[in-house]
């Protein structure tokens, strides 16, 4: 079996990348990957035919970046999305590339579509090697889904939770299935509290998508908590700040501001597909991953928290997605 791949990084290599890490700026530009690549020598991903990975977000920015890839590397892709023409678009990138694709058409903020997308799957497949809940929604404007909730939580909590939860027979079926969740940079600027999760006429943008991604810690952790010995592995991904239509549609000033030390898509995908392509059961899960090695989940004092807080909000999320998602489909 592949080691850990945080077993394998030289002591120069370390003192290099905490200081890129230290900078921010010099980690999640374009910088970190450049640097990072020649010091810990990333190896060449190896084909894994036959594995299956369904991703959602499929047809646009990181996530078709990802699509290709991982068709690139003999995979079969559930690849998810909203627009029928990109889907078929991104199902013949895959193809071409050289994987097997399977496009399926959902609205991640619906629940009752989410629920229709885990059973579809179900039907194709006896099992999934790896789940990547990579769909986002970073909105200007405040807007409800047919369900009641807030968008912005809909997408990055509501439907992940409740895909991992029909999914799970299929994720067990597999050897060391992994879940992956795009996480972003902007949650380190968030602390986690429930009760402001779904944000009111107090909304904005850019706060309620830094707050459901912080979440997504929470989230990750609390389920991986849960998972017995040997069970599905939980990571969290981060692309470090990569150019892509969402970047620069919903954050225009920061996408101008930053320019060429963007990261590429593919540059922001490939710990991800890394991840996708690694022996089961490595890396165990429970961790943030960015350029091939385990970041930190905090930045800032004002948002940490101990690990025993921690589980308890973990506990708190998990009951409160549970009674959101109940009934759904």
């Amino acid at each position: 079996m592949t080691p850990d791949p945080d077993t394998r990084i030289s002591g120069v290599a370390r003192l290099v990348d905490s200081c890129l890490e230290g900078s921010v700026v010099g980690s999640f530009t374009r910088i970190g990957p450049a640097v990072r690549r020649r010091l810990t020598r990333f190896e060449e991903l190896e084909r894994r035919p036959g594995r299956t990975v369904v991703l959602t977000g499929a047809t646009s920015g990181l996530g078709r970046s990802a699509a290709g890839a991982l068709g690139a590397l003999g995979m079969t892709v559930v690849a998810v999305g909203r627009d029928l023409r990109r889907l078929d678009e991104v199902a013949m990138e895959i193809e071409a590339a050289g994987g097997t694709a399977l496009p399926e058409a959902c609205d991640l903020a619906d629940l009752a579509e989410v629920a229709g997308l885990s059973e579809r799957i179900a039907s194709m497949l006896d099992h999934v090697d790896v789940l990547v809940h990579n769909a986002g929604a970073l909105l200007a404007e405040r807007t409800t889904t047919p369900q009641g909730h807030e968008t912005t939580v809909a997408v990055h909590l509501l439907s992940p939770h409740l895909l991992t939860a029909r999914l799970r027979p299929q994720l067990e079926a597999a050897d060391r299935a992994k879940v992956l969740t795009m996480t972003s940079g902007g949650m380190y600027t968030e602390a986690f509290d429930l009760d402001q999760l779904e944000m009111g006429a107090d909304y904005r943008g850019s706060v309620a998508y830094a707050r459901a991604k912080r979440a997504q810690v929470v989230w990750t952790l609390a389920l991986q908590a849960r998972e017995p010995a040997g069970g599905i592995d939980l990571s969290l991904v981060h692309p470090g700040w990569a150019a892509t239509p969402g970047v620069s549609s919903s954050l225009p000033a920061f996408s101008r501001a930053l320019g060429p030390l963007l990261r590429t898509p593919e540059e922001g995908v490939d710990t991800l597909v890394w991840l996708s392509s690694l022996d089961p059961g490595v890396p165990h899960g429970g961790r943030l991953w960015l350029d091939r090695s385990p970041r930190p989940l905090f930045r800032l004092p004002r948002t940490r928290v101990s690990d025993a807080v921690l589980a308890e909000q973990g506990d708190a999320l998990l009951e409160w997605l549970d009674r959101a998602t109940q009934g759904a489909g």
